[in-house]
């Protein structure tokens, strides 16, 4: 399994920001996913995750009414489109795959992209 994650740039407060995370090899369609961050000097954090088939979505307080994560599982692809960007958002985004179909605090995020970094300032 190998996650893609791409979309990341340098944005202003205020804007919108579209990520992309490219599933390659098998189970995507079996499992939850979800995307984390890590800011600079900070441990990583969750940020939101959708299950296996869409239906469910749980995200972080810190980004909760301004993000979306969708996925499409016919092209093994998750997005996360978070707007009214701010400047603690910045950080290095990496999608990762749990190891339940259900997104709960106790599961395990198995296999992890590259990241990509978004970058909020003026």
């Amino acid at each position: 399994v190998q996650l893609q994650a791409s979309g990341g740039g340098l944005v202003q407060p205020g804007d919108s920001l579209r990520l992309s995370c490219a599933h390659s090899g098998r189970g995507f369609d079996t499992y939850a996913m979800g995307w984390l961050r890590q800011a600079p000097g900070k441990e990583r954090e969750f940020v939101g995750a959708i299950s296996y088939d869409g239906s469910i979505t749980f995200y972080a307080d810190s980004v909760k009414g301004r993000s979306t994560i969708s996925r499409d599982n016919a092209k093994n692809t998750v997005l996360f489109q978070m707007s009214n960007l701010r400047p603690e958002d910045t950080g290095v985004y990496f999608c990762a795959r749990a190891d339940s179909s259900y997104y709960h605090t106790g599961l395990n995020w198995v296999y992890w992209g590259q990241g990509t970094q978004v970058t909020v300032s003026s």
